[in-house]
């Protein structure tokens, strides 16, 4: 592959658990020397952050996941002598992140007015839960919560259920991917004019902007969207958008006319329903879907479906997605080394010119980077 994009950026990253280390990531695979912060003895507090259990040597497999191909430099930030090393290292960097609450930077001396003095064309980037003002600034910035109060776990699952989350962290994920957004553009205006910049992301922005749609239908109807009683896909769409049971698993079928569809299933009972109908009488129209689809198998449906070019795909576990030629053409997997033992994970989806980026470094030990880094700066112990 040619040299990556960001070959010869610094980033400082500042971080814990998912959101700040996800963008960190995604900076490193586009080929920035992205160095973690860390605190002496612990780490940050996603290295003991473990999913089901799951360990690889003293870290977390989360850790490893989300950490890979960083350097780890430790510093008690509390230390005259280790915030002047901080401080060093700032001066010689392209980017700081962090995601801790608003006032912890500062108490350290490292908020933005202060590193910008230290480096004016540094661009200081930062997650918070909330924002920085308001009367939720100080509410915990974890993403159930989050995603409870934005009303996002409203958009999931039937009507006929309570709320339901999402079920992976998608506030942290998409805050990180927004706020490498913002310091991509910052980096590219510092290229024209050499300013530095502030960017700021809440998690809370992040899953509000997630909800475009269904927020700009409630802001123009002053409604709250409603979900399908019964198979709910997007509460803003009318039948047969959803996902409904077949006589041996599941089928997700998208927008379409409801009379071709009953014409190519056989299932004249919805023609009932004209087709400016399909919202109003949503509910209706899936009861009877739902009952006719579970009669023949997932198979049988999609065969008669795509002949008739109409928009329908098997609901698959992960077991079955990743044995399908499909996903195996993506080569989506990379391998890790992490001491003796090796992880499977994701590679970084973008490609740059036609070629896929995969890099097998691992995460980094605590402080791992520590002599090398002081000796770059001209630290001795």
């Amino acid at each position: 592959m040619n040299e990556l994009p960001l070959k010869g950026i610094v980033v400082l990253e500042f971080s814990q658990y998912l959101s700040g280390p996800s963008a960190g990531l995604r900076l490193a695979d586009l080929g920035a020397r992205v160095i973690k912060i860390e605190r002496p003895g612990t780490g940050e507090a996603g290295r003991k952050l473990a999913i089901k259990d799951l360990w690889v040597d003293d870290n977390s497999l989360l850790f490893h996941t989300i950490n890979r191909n960083k350097e780890s430099f430790t510093a008690n930030l509390k230390s005259a002598e280790d915030l002047a090393i901080i401080k060093k290292l700032i001066a010689k960097a392209d980017v700081l992140i962090h995601n801790f609450r608003p006032e912890v930077m500062g108490k350290n001396g490292l908020d933005y007015t202060t590193v910008q003095q230290i480096n004016p064309r540094i661009v200081y980037a930062e997650i918070s839960g909330y924002g920085k003002k308001g009367p939720w600034k100080d509410k915990p910035g974890q993403d159930l919560l989050l995603q409870s109060v934005s009303g996002l776990a409203y958009t999931t699952g039937n009507g006929s259920n309570g709320p339901v989350p999402f079920g992976i962290s998608i506030g942290d994920i998409i805050a990180g991917s927004q706020l490498v957004q913002g310091i991509l553009g910052a980096l590219i205006r510092r290229s024209k004019n050499g300013k530095g910049a502030l960017i700021e992301v809440s998690m809370l922005e992040s899953l509000l902007d997630f909800q475009f749609e269904l927020l700009t239908t409630y802001f123009t109807t002053h409604q709250q969207p409603k979900r399908s009683v019964i198979a709910n896909g997007q509460p803003l769409l009318g039948a047969p958008y959803g996902i409904y049971d077949t006589a041996d698993g599941h089928i997700a079928i998208a927008m379409m006319d409801i009379h071709v569809l009953a014409d190519t299933i056989g299932c004249d009972e919805i023609k009932q329903f004209s087709k400016t109908e399909t919202f109003s009488k949503r509910d209706e129209i899936k009861t009877i879907l739902a009952a006719h689809l579970h009669k023949q198998s997932t198979n049988y449906w999609i065969e008669h479906l795509h002949d008739a070019g109409l928009w329908a795909m098997n609901v698959l576990n992960w077991e079955e997605m990743t044995n399908e030629d499909a996903y195996q053409s993506l080569q989506m997997e990379q391998t890790i080394k992490a001491g003796d033992k090796e992880i499977i994970t994701t590679r970084c989806p973008i490609r740059i010119d036609g070629k896929r980026i995969v890099n097998e470094r691992p995460a980094p030990q605590l402080g791992e980077q520590d002599e090398k880094i002081r000796r770059e700066l001209g630290v001795v112990n």
